[in-house]
């Protein structure tokens, strides 16, 4: 669609930028331009320097849409010039200074605390990291609910897992405080406590809350619903 922003989805942890394919494909197919760049998810200023830099490099303005994790990393990219508007799918929206931990630690666990997995990996010149993942076992319940067993148990063995440094970052940025902003709860999010969501967006000011009866996994289960709102922004930036 000539004149119109490109859409940049941005992927949270324990998945990769295929979580969106439901979606990405319903958009491409409206005529949108859609891209959909990997997240490293090795730390929160890390992964929202490179969105930004991805972003900076595309011509013409932005609406980025982050899911979980993902509305974090775009809590801060969001602050280059040329993105026009965030939409936060079951995602964290973070204040300035704020990091996932702080917020998180403001509401009861969801189902995801008791079933994490920690595992070192190599960081040259340094100590090593941890990875942080959800277990395998948990994961159809806990993480991807609503989708076929199937293609649950192939998403539990190909996690992209989270570095711990990044739960305890805090956020350098939110540019919700400059740009329009939208967002999707998921009420039957066994990943994130809905009411995590709901307050973020509700200290953002966002100009519209939907609240899907759905699990973590919107975009798979219910892209229907979420490619809509994306689009609904899109007219609401006019």
């Amino acid at each position: 669609m000539p004149g119109s922003p490109t859409i940049v989805l941005v992927h949270g942890a324990f998945a990769d930028a295929a979580s969106w394919a439901p979606v990405t494909q319903l958009l491409l197919d409206q005529g949108h331009r859609v891209l959909v760049p990997p997240v490293f998810n090795r730390s929160l200023s890390g992964d929202a320097a490179y969105i930004r830099s991805f972003v900076e490099q595309i011509e013409g303005p932005v609406l980025l849409a982050g899911h979980s994790y993902g509305g974090a990393v775009i809590t801060v990219a969001g602050a280059a010039e040329n993105v026009v508007g965030l939409v936060f799918v079951a995602a964290y929206a973070l204040e300035e200074g704020e990091s996932l931990g702080a917020l998180q630690g403001g509401f009861p666990d969801s189902d995801l605390a008791a079933n994490l997995v920690y595992a070192p990996y190599p960081v040259d010149g340094a100590e090593p990291g941890t990875d942080v993942s959800v277990a395998v076992g948990a994961f159809p319940t806990v993480f991807a609910g609503g989708l076929d067993p199937a293609k649950a148990a192939v998403l539990a063995v190909s996690q992209r897992p989270l570095s711990a440094v990044a739960f305890g970052e805090p956020a350098s940025a939110a540019a919700w405080k400059t740009k329009p902003s939208w967002g999707i709860v998921a009420s039957a999010d066994h990943t994130i406590n809905p009411d995590v969501e709901r307050f973020g967006y509700q200290r953002a000011g966002v100009r519209k809350v939907l609240e899907v009866d759905g699990p973590h996994l919107l975009m798979q289960t219910h892209a229907g619903e979420v490619a809509t709102f994306i689009t609904d922004a899109l007219a609401d930036l006019g």
